[in-house]
């Protein structure tokens, strides 16, 4: 595993994808990834979760990990959800999203059922969560993921259109998924400012991830042998962007402390 040399005094901050990536596809567990955890919380590194997820999800799976002192990016970068705080009930955005999603031309409009079109029950079909899961899931502020049924080509037409009205598509672990503005990138950029950090590590698995994963310091692509990988990044060559071998928590686990091992052993000061 090739990774850069950093300086000795970066101070390092940690954001991570969930499902597929900090959380196992099938399980939702993350018991694989509790070495890693444990370490980066005794060398105060920051861990920001960045996932599709709601901020009702999140501030749950957040507080499991012994991550509430931090804030996450929610929705796909649509939204942040401050340190130790609980999700807001603000659904104003989703429903003017709602509203440009009904605009469309119902020949292509048809081809996507989000999750507001399944309601709970038709959440937990499809993502296999627990009721009380698909409650939270259901609870979107920002965005509205869900699965395409068309061809490519109306898929294409589809995410044009959307485009023009200001909504961005994108590819995630199992859905695709529309929002309105800010990335998980420009999350990112922000909250390093924040927190004060100047190196940061990133892991995700899906194509919703690519703009995370090359904008960081260093980009780390987890294995999901549920999907086809992604291609080639810009920057792998090089150590910039770099893979696990293991799938899910375990990767992320193993990629995680071999990145603070190499650290190490270049002098940087971890504590």
């Amino acid at each position: 595993m090739q990774i850069r040399p950093i300086p000795s005094d970066a101070k390092i901050a940690v954001f991570s994808d969930l499902d597929g990536t900090l959380l196992d596809h099938e399980t939702y567990g993350f018991d694989a990834a509790k070495p890693a955890l444990k370490r980066l919380a005794e060398l105060g590194i920051p861990v920001i979760l960045a996932s599709s997820k709601t901020a009702a999800e999140i501030s749950c799976v957040r507080l499991a990990m012994g991550l509430d002192a931090y804030p996450a990016i929610v929705e796909n970068g649509a939204g942040l959800l401050p340190p130790g705080q609980d999700a807001d009930t603000d659904r104003q955005e989703h429903h003017r999203l709602r509203q440009v999603l009904n605009r469309l031309p119902r020949n292509i409009r048809s081809g996507f059922s989000g999750f507001t079109d399944w309601g709970v029950t038709g959440i937990q079909t499809e993502t296999g969560l627990p009721l009380d899961k698909a409650e939270l899931a259901a609870k979107r502020m920002y965005s509205e993921p869900g699965l395409w049924s068309g061809t490519e080509n109306m898929k294409t037409a589809f995410i044009t259109q959307l485009e023009r009205e200001g909504v961005n598509a994108r590819e995630g672990g199992r859905f695709l998924t529309l929002s309105f503005g800010a990335t998980k990138a420009d999350q990112m950029d922000r909250l390093m400012d924040k927190l004060g950090a100047t190196y940061s590590i990133a892991l995700g698995d899906a194509p919703n991830d690519r703009e995370m994963l090359c904008h960081a310091d260093l980009g780390i692509v987890i294995h999901n042998p549920h999907r086809p990988p992604l291609p080639e990044l810009p920057g792998e060559q090089d150590g910039h962007i770099i893979r696990s071998t293991a799938a899910g928590p375990e990767g992320w686990n193993d990629t995680v402390l071999a990145a603070l091992k190499t650290y190490r052993a270049h002098g940087v000061d971890l504590g």
